[in-house]
C-alpha cells in the first residue's frame, strides 16, 4: 500500500502500522527520485500486504526533512514499529532494496 505522508499524519501512520515502513523522501524534480519510485513501485505489488510505503515530497514537507536530517534525496527510511531501523541514500538497484526489505519482514 502507498500513503502520502504530511507532517499530520507521520507519526499516527509510522507508530500504527501494522507492518514496516518504507518513508522515500523525494521532490518532483529529482531525477533518481523518479528512478527509485519505479522500484518501489514494484516493491508495492509484489509486497502489497507485507509492507507500507510512504512518501514525503521534499518541498512541501520541509519540516519532516529536517527531522530526519534529510540532505540528500533519494533518502528511503525503513521503521518497524514505530522504530527506525535502516536507511538507504541514493537510488540503488532493486536487489538492494528487495534485500533490506527482506531483513525487516
Amino acid at each position: 500500500m502507498k500513503e502520502n505522508l504530511s507532517e499530520s499524519n507521520f507519526d499516527e501512520i509510522i507508530n500504527n502500522s501494522p507492518v514496516p515502513v518504507i518513508v522515500d523522501f523525494w521532490a518532483e524534480w529529482c531525477g533518481p527520485c523518479k528512478m527509485i519510485g519505479q522500484v518501489l513501485d514494484e516493491l508495492n505489488n509484489d509486497y502489497n500486504d507485507k509492507i507500507l510505503i510512504g512518501k514525503v515530497n521534499v518541498d512541501e514537507e520541509g519540516s519532516l526533512a529536517m527531522k530526519y536530517g534529510i540532505r540528500n534525496i533519494p533518502t528511503l527510511l525503513f521503521f518497524k514499529n514505530g522504530q527506525l531501523i535502516d536507511k538507504q541514500v541514493g537510488s540503488v538497484p532493486r536487489k538492494v532494496l528487495e534485500e533490506k526489505l527482506k531483513s525487516i519482514l
